[in-house]
């Protein structure tokens, strides 16, 4: 881990660090104008520290990320705020709370970004939570429970093919393997060698050591860029999400038929691969179509389809293609089933056309429970203070999702953003960061109040 830490201003200079008298209970969330011009500078140093060819670039156990850790970690400083790093590399930075046996808030999301990626994903959940801690601090106040941001470690899965990396070791379930078989294709080093390098300790991660306890934790908040264009296209600045969709994904799916000759073998003895997948792929959209009209959460994409270049040429009747699938939905029953129906399928597309349907293995990520407590919490609030807003899925996987699922009541406030993500066109308005700002902070605050 970097030693020197950079020193930065953690609020504007012409607003005190504090109130001569405290804030009351329930006026954290009125003037937020200081502490969003600090996340607005926040967010320009982290695009200056990473900037690449075309977007951000901040690699998972890399310079980039270490650079956004720095910078979380010099604002913590100012700010006068309690530091750990696990053993895994992530950041806790929390505000002491006056009763320190409560359990605590918890807030933040990742640093690492894809390559030549957005500033914003992942970021805007670090950045919002230390805003947060900010406010409080100009406030004069102190909350009754300890409230903590993390800066979680190698969520994107472009660097290391694991999901979940930084959250998934917090709670020791890392698999052993992951540590050695995992590359990062840009340097060729597995990753217990970035890990190490970086300072951290592998071989505990490695033995499973859990570095958080649910038993400590109230609740997670996390508050992340919306990565579809929902938001957007309903004129709405602000999401609470329901459920962080599960996935199937088929990585090995092949059609087996028979290659032929292009303009001598008539239609009725052809085993074509191609005809075979694109009916199996139609059927899918009509699956998908049907259950959607039933009211159902499922979205399918088919990242990858093609014939052997070697093999394949224009003059011959195709044998065999491959193509993945990545199917996800709220409902895990309803993915399973989804499975039984596509190999039934598979089935019986390819004995009428003659050739062979393998859709391989799967691997099953369970969909990331929200919490309906916190997330009618959310709702109430943002009603409240006039925030408009609707309540809708996440089909990209988080680190609430690992929350979640080791028992810890989880909510995700969502913010409009522009362009999809994962590219360098992210563009999220500071208006609207400001207004999902306003709600966390809302919501921080009145689960506070109920310690």
């Amino acid at each position: 881990m970097s030693a020197d830490v950079p020193s930065v201003s953690a609020l504007p200079a012409s607003v005190p660090p504090s109130s001569s008298a405290p804030v009351p209970v329930g006026a954290l969330c009125v003037d937020l104008a200081p502490e969003t011009a600090l996340a607005a500078s926040l967010f320009d140093r982290l695009r200056a520290g990473s900037r690449g060819e075309q977007g951000v670039t901040r690699a998972s156990y890399g310079q980039g990320e270490q650079m956004a850790h720095d910078l979380m970690r010099a604002l913590g400083r100012d700010l006068a705020l309690e530091e750990r790093i696990d053993a895994a590399g992530n950041l806790y930075l929390t505000l002491p709370g006056t009763d320190r046996a409560l359990p605590a808030i918890m807030t933040g999301s990742h640093l690492d970004s894809v390559p030549d990626g957005g500033n914003y994903d992942g970021a805007a959940g670090v950045v919002a939570g230390m805003a947060m801690l900010a406010r409080w601090r100009r406030a004069g106040r102190q909350p009754r429970r300890d409230i903590t941001v993390m800066g979680v470690r190698a969520e994107e899965l472009s660097w290391f093919p694991a999901p979940y990396i930084g959250s998934r070791a917090a709670w020791g379930l890392l698999e052993a393997e992951a540590l050695d078989q995992c590359v990062r294709p840009d340097t060729g080093r597995t990753l217990a060698e970035h890990m190490a390098e970086a300072g951290f300790e592998p071989d505990r991660i490695r033995r499973g050591e859990p570095q958080l306890r649910a038993a400590d934790i109230a609740c997670f908040l996390e508050l992340h860029i919306e990565q579809g264009p929902i938001l957007v296209q309903e004129a709405l600045p602000v999401g609470v999400v329901t459920g962080i969709r599960g996935n199937l994904r088929y990585k090995h799916c092949r059609v087996m038929g028979v290659y032929g000759h292009a303009g001598a073998e008539p239609r009725r003895s052809r085993r074509d691969a191609v005809l075979a997948t694109a009916e199996f792929l139609n059927r899918l959209e009509a699956l998908w179509i049907a259950y959607e009209e039933q009211g159902l959460d499922l979205v399918c994409t088919i990242g990858q389809c093609y014939t052997d270049s070697k093999v394949h040429t224009m003059t011959k009747i195709p044998g065999e293609t491959r193509f993945t699938m990545d199917i996800r939905s709220q409902d895990n029953d309803l993915l399973l089933r989804i499975d039984h129906e596509l190999r039934a399928l598979a089935g019986e597309i390819g004995g009428r056309r003659n050739v062979t349907i393998d859709l391989g293995g799967y691997t099953n990520a369970k969909p990331g429970p929200i919490a309906p407590a916190l997330r009618d919490r959310l709702a109430r609030l943002a009603d409240r203070h006039g925030i408009a807003h609707k309540q809708m899925a996440s089909g990209a996987g988080h680190d609430s999702a690992v929350f979640g699922v080791n028992g810890v009541p989880t909510a995700m406030i969502f913010v409009r953003n522009e362009h999809g993500s994962h590219n360098p066109h992210e563009a999220m308005e500071m208006e609207d960061f400001a207004l999902g700002l306003k709600l966390l902070v809302a919501a921080v605050e009145d689960i506070d109040v109920d310690a």
